[in-house]
């Protein structure tokens, strides 16, 4: 079985967790014996990330405009590659390149797949633009495809606006890869980034308003005093919002306390969570969150908005469920904070919990078996 994964970028530091699913996705389905191709554009990538990817083939084209992820391209190949495949992936949704295989896919007569990982609502930035494309080919590209992925049974009802009945769509989570982050050097990790000795709370994301960091740092300021000698850790690329967190974090007066540390990959990723007491997820929007996994898969409970889509955490113990609001943010930290035993037990939990149902080999199979139920239907 040959899979053509589509996805505007596989660059770790801006290509979030869109990037971060395509590839493991695509690493589990290798090492399982399907040939799989990425295609998306040139931003980030390098010959040590194609290399880190086991085996798959990587064509990334030029990238002319960045703002939109536009490429450039020979219409004639990215058509052999759709011709040379027997499923085509989209991944995300708001994308040229999207667009342009769909058109391809469609032309060819080749079947498709969609898995937008929480991306269709209108939400953030270029709501406007966001409008346009789906009036000219987003809701034709979702509705038509052979199957629509959700990643979250409650990401189902984003879907119903395309057009597209909730009891048709598959879902299958994200994953996570346990030997990534078995590494764990707490004493280098605070020497390497000056945290000191103290006990912190991770963030882990782009800082950006979607992923909420700004409701964090306001619920931390609100409660510093509270949940002395904890310490705020942001670890993620700058996503327009870094200047504003600085300004907030000096105006009470805790910018001793707080640390952005930019973008962390590799074994410093895996020390963060390993060092770390907790993780908060703040975000405002998001279809699963993968970091929920990553900080499962090393024993690290999580505090995470409604709005993080695996209310699991809280049925099983391994974190709280908030509001997604300041006051909610506040209420969580101080009840997760008030009992270092407690949370102990919460990592533990939420562990085998990852460790159980959220691993890529499992999320290969769950493709396979609906890549293979397609292929029947299009046979026939």
């Amino acid at each position: 079985m040959k899979i053509l994964n589509v996805v505007g970028r596989i660059d770790p530091v801006t290509g979030g967790g869109t990037a971060e699913r395509t590839k493991k996705i695509s690493m589990a389905l290798e090492k399982a014996g399907v040939q799989c191709t990425i295609l998306c554009i040139d931003f980030g990538v390098t010959d040590l990330l194609v290399e880190s990817l086991g085996g798959v083939r990587v064509v990334a084209l030029r990238c002319i405009v960045d703002r939109f992820n536009i490429p450039s391209f020979s219409y004639s190949e990215i058509s052999q590659l759709v011709r040379d495949a027997d499923i085509v992936h989209l991944m995300n949704h708001w994308t040229f390149l999207n667009a342009l295989v769909y058109y391809i896919a469609k032309k060819l007569g080749k079947p498709y797949v969609v898995c937008p990982a929480g991306a269709l609502p209108l939400f953030g930035r270029s709501k406007l633009k966001k409008i346009s494309y789906n009036w000219v080919v987003g809701k034709k590209l979702i509705r038509e495809a052979d199957a629509q992925v959700a990643i979250t049974q409650d990401e189902k009802a984003q879907f119903e606006p395309y057009g597209v009945d909730a009891e048709s769509i598959t879902v299958i989570p994200n994953g996570v890869s346990s030997e990534s982050y078995q590494e764990n050097d707490d004493e280098g990790f605070r020497q390497k980034y000056a945290i000191g000795p103290e006990p912190f709370i991770l963030f882990i994301g782009r800082l950006n308003p979607i992923k909420g960091p700004d409701m964090l740092l306001r619920a931390f300021c609100g409660i510093s005093d509270k949940i002395r000698p904890y310490h705020l850790v942001f670890v993620g690329p700058d996503g327009g919002m870094l200047k504003e967190l600085n300004s907030i974090a000096e105006k009470h007066g805790v910018r001793d306390r707080v640390h952005f540390l930019g973008y962390l990959g590799g074994s410093d990723k895996s020390w963060a969570y390993h060092a770390a007491d907790m993780l908060a997820i703040p975000s405002r929007q998001e279809a699963m969150s993968i970091v929920v996994l990553e900080s499962g898969i090393t024993s690290t409970p999580v505090l995470a908005t409604d709005q993080c889509g695996i209310p699991e955490v809280k049925d099983i113990g391994g974190g709280l469920i908030v509001p997604t609001n300041i006051k909610g943010l506040e209420d969580g930290l101080l009840r997760m904070l008030d009992n270092r035993e407690g949370l102990r037990l919460m990592g533990a939990s939420l562990e085998r919990l990852v460790r159980e149902k959220y691993t890529w080999d499992s999320v290969a199979d769950a493709y396979m078996e609906m890549y293979e139920r397609i292929l029947g239907r299009t046979s026939k």
